[in-house]
């Protein structure tokens, strides 16, 4: 079978969905599948890699050069002709219902790139992207079963035209921390953890920093993980004076990356659109809770809003400091939510996201031949 992706965990802009992809492709491999994952270049990276979990790793292309050298690679046969596709649409899709018209075929959607288009992109490019996300993709697809992360994500899809019934949710899994002893900071901490892209908007919580200074004088914000946007989070640091309170970490190991969860008091989503939020689910595991903004994609489902963390009004800033504050403040709270956090994020694994997947090749192997590519 074949995983169609434009990024692996290994590229510098590699998150959340190419997280969730490799979990998938470990898992199905484990179960006797052959998988292959086919991504794009990116600097000091092989075109060919076997993982430990046998997973071949094919790599062609750059940001955009992926999505027709993937097709070219298949109509070529430069790789095995698969016997079952699974495209991921990160805004952008393959489209390979155009070129592998006779193989069984599947759509996974995380999110719906509505919000994001105009933030990364210039308007023309934008409304283009946007057209083939929303328009194109669909029509092309509109036979093809698809999977998406969230109950939110699966009525953003039927938004655009694709049917309910053609659609299901897996969610993501998580894995269960390693045994550590990290207490918390004795002054309060905040993390962000994810990638540094201008829709993560972290920015934000530069702001949340900013404005409860005065209050917290001994406040730190953490922010981990890497992308483009680096250096200009960093100007912003610099042109704020936030340089003493704002640790700009970079990439960090997984080891380190639980640590943070583990010692720090409140984990800030800030991001403009998630397709479930697994940092939500990964914080929660260390009882942190978590704040983010309603209607921002799956956060709305990752985190039960005043149980496991707290919501803020849709882009209202203001809101969203004032929440972190009375975390902050209440000792009491932060530990009852965190509490309900775990016990809420224990219930996602990675095993039961691997089974979802397997059930769906096994559906789509089982079509007759003639009615490869359509769905029930």
């Amino acid at each position: 079978m074949l995983l169609l992706n434009w990024r692996d965990t290994g590229h510098p802009d590699g998150g959340g969905s190419e997280v969730y992809l490799e979990h998938v492709a470990d898992g199905l491999a484990a179960l006797g599948r052959d998988v292959t994952l086919l991504t794009a270049r990116y600097a000091g990276s092989a075109a060919h890699e076997v993982r430990p979990s046998g997973v071949r790793v094919v790599r062609v292309g750059g940001r955009l050069g992926v999505y027709p050298l993937a097709a070219l690679t298949v109509l070529l046969r430069r790789i095995p002709r698969p016997d079952v596709v699974i495209e991921t649409q990160n805004g952008m899709p393959y489209l390979a219902a155009l070129w592998a018209r006779r193989t069984p075929h599947a759509v996974l959607v995380h999110h719906v790139h509505r919000e994001q288009w105009p933030v990364v992109f210039p308007p023309r490019v934008a409304r283009a992207g946007w057209w083939i996300e929303s328009r194109l993709a669909p029509s092309v697809n509109r036979h093809r079963p698809y999977v998406t992360v969230s109950e939110l994500s699966r009525a953003e899809l039927v938004d655009l035209g694709v049917r309910a019934d053609q659609i299901r949710v897996v969610h993501n899994g998580v894995l269960p921390p390693p045994a550590q002893d990290v207490g918390r900071t004795l002054h309060p901490q905040l993390l962000v953890l994810g990638r540094l892209v201008p829709h993560k908007r972290v920015e934000i919580a530069l702001s949340v920093v900013e404005r409860l200074r005065p209050e917290f004088p001994g406040l730190r914000l953490v922010v981990a993980g890497r992308g483009w946007w680096e250096d200009e989070l960093r100007r912003e640091v610099d042109e704020r004076g936030l340089a003493e309170a704002v640790d700009l970490r970079g990439f960090v190991s997984d080891e380190e990356r639980h640590r943070l969860y583990a010692s720090s008091w409140v984990s800030l989503v800030p991001s403009l659109k998630e397709g479930w939020g697994l940092v939500v689910v990964e914080a929660g595991l260390h009882e942190t809770p978590s704040v983010a903004f309603d209607g921002a994609g799956g956060v709305t489902e990752s985190i039960i809003d005043g149980t496991t963390g707290l919501l803020a009004r849709r882009d209202d800033v203001d809101h969203f400091v004032a929440l972190t504050r009375e975390l902050l403040l209440d000792e009491g709270r932060r530990t009852d939510m965190g509490l309900k956090a775990a016990a809420f994020a224990s219930q996602f694994t990675w095993p039961e996201t691997v089974a979802g997947f397997d059930a769906l090749v096994t559906e789509l192997l089982a079509q007759p031949r003639a009615g490869r590519g359509r769905s029930r």
